[in-house]
């Protein structure tokens, strides 16, 4: 009788499975593929900075004096030269009219004197000494006429006022502060970036800012101008950028998130879920279609920069090309492959697993709700 051999009882056994194994490698492997885009690509640096008004100034009071009128609100856009706020100014206006009185009646000595010192009937000296006169008492006017304007407070310029500080009876005091007025029709973004990208900061150069206060936009803007000096200890530089804020959404002193586009160009761009990392190395998959099936092609590509879910290619690959994004981890070098859905603009899965669903199908996520 011949003994068994378990060795021969392990290969019958494993026959069934290695008959099956080369079925399942032809079954193709469903996958997601992209196209790849040529599109304009920059580097990107990122800073902090603080939104400033256009023009920015605190109203204060230059003299000491009672508060008599209060024409403002809070918050009220004024108009260059409106009046803020007036203060008790008869004392002034009683010696305005008495030296106006003065200024008129050496004025009209001038005016009688003048043709008769042509005629040779009065004293040249005489019209000299009444012009010196009315001169004084100009000048003497017009000195009064700054005192009172001292005394009524106007808006320098177009803008927002901000909250008032003063009172109707109060007694100002130089340097009290009654408001502000702020012109925030363009926003100055200061912000600072390392020295490194001094070269980069240019007049003109575009900037993307975002901020907490409104998450979901992005506010658009260029480079005004660059600090003369780096900061030693820092070494870092300030660069100005302005923001249209023609809404009056943005308010000085907002942190804004700063990014800085250099050295803006065209390329090659595919998602970076389509990158396969081996070392120092990195790989996509691309699709080759024949005739009879597609299949995927590992593919060596060297990359430029990245940004946010994008990697620029600079060799290995041409635009049109369609890559794998999902579904890499199951393919292999010359497999089949079966394209599920092609993704465009960052579709999330769910949608792009829809795209070949027969019409009334459910999905296994639609089955689940």
């Amino acid at each position: 009788m011949k003994t068994f051999k378990p060795f021969l009882f392990l290969m019958f056994l494993a026959m069934p499975v290695m008959a099956q194994a080369p079925d399942k490698q032809k079954r193709p492997t469903p996958v997601i593929v992209t196209e790849v885009e040529r599109k304009t690509f920059s580097d990107e640096v990122e800073a902090l900075g603080t939104l400033k008004s256009n023009e920015s100034v605190n109203l204060a009071s230059s003299v000491t004096e009672l508060v008599t009128k209060i024409l403002f609100e809070d918050n009220q856009t004024v108009k260059q030269g409106d009046i803020i706020v007036e203060m008790d100014a008869a004392e002034e206006l009683a010696e305005l009219a008495e030296q106006k009185s003065f200024l008129d009646e050496a004025q009209r000595q001038v005016n009688r004197l003048t043709p008769l010192v042509k005629k040779g009937a009065a004293s040249a000296s005489i019209l000299d000494e009444n012009r010196r006169e009315a001169a004084g008492a100009k000048a003497r006017v017009d000195a009064i006429q700054s005192r009172i304007d001292q005394r009524i407070i106007k808006a320098p310029y177009d803008g927002i006022l901000g909250l008032r500080n003063i009172s109707v009876g109060a007694l100002a005091q130089p340097g009290s502060m009654i408001t502000t007025i702020d012109d925030i029709s363009v926003m100055k973004l200061d912000f600072s970036v390392p020295e490194v990208f001094l070269s980069t900061l240019k007049a003109g150069l575009s900037i993307e800012a975002t901020t907490e206060a409104y998450p979901q936009e992005v506010f658009k803007g260029k480079i005004a101008s660059v600090d003369s000096r780096i900061d030693p200890v820092t070494r870092s530089i300030v660069a100005r950028a302005i923001i249209d804020n023609a809404a009056g959404r943005l308010r000085p002193g907002l942190l804004m998130q700063v990014e800085l586009q250099k050295n803006i160009r065209e390329a090659l761009i595919v998602p970076e879920e389509a990158l396969i990392a081996n070392g120092n190395e990195n790989f996509v998959f691309v699709v080759i279609n024949t005739e009879d099936t597609i299949t995927a092609d590992r593919r060596k590509v060297t990359l430029g920069s990245r940004r946010f879910g994008e990697a620029e290619i600079l060799e290995g690959l041409d635009e049109g090309e369609q890559i794998i994004t999902h579904g890499t981890l199951r393919v292999r070098p010359g497999s089949p492959i079966k394209i599920e859905a092609i993704e465009k603009d960052n579709e999330p899965l769910h949608k792009l697993l829809q795209q070949n669903k027969p019409a009334g199908e459910e999905t296994e996520e639609d089955k689940a709700k």
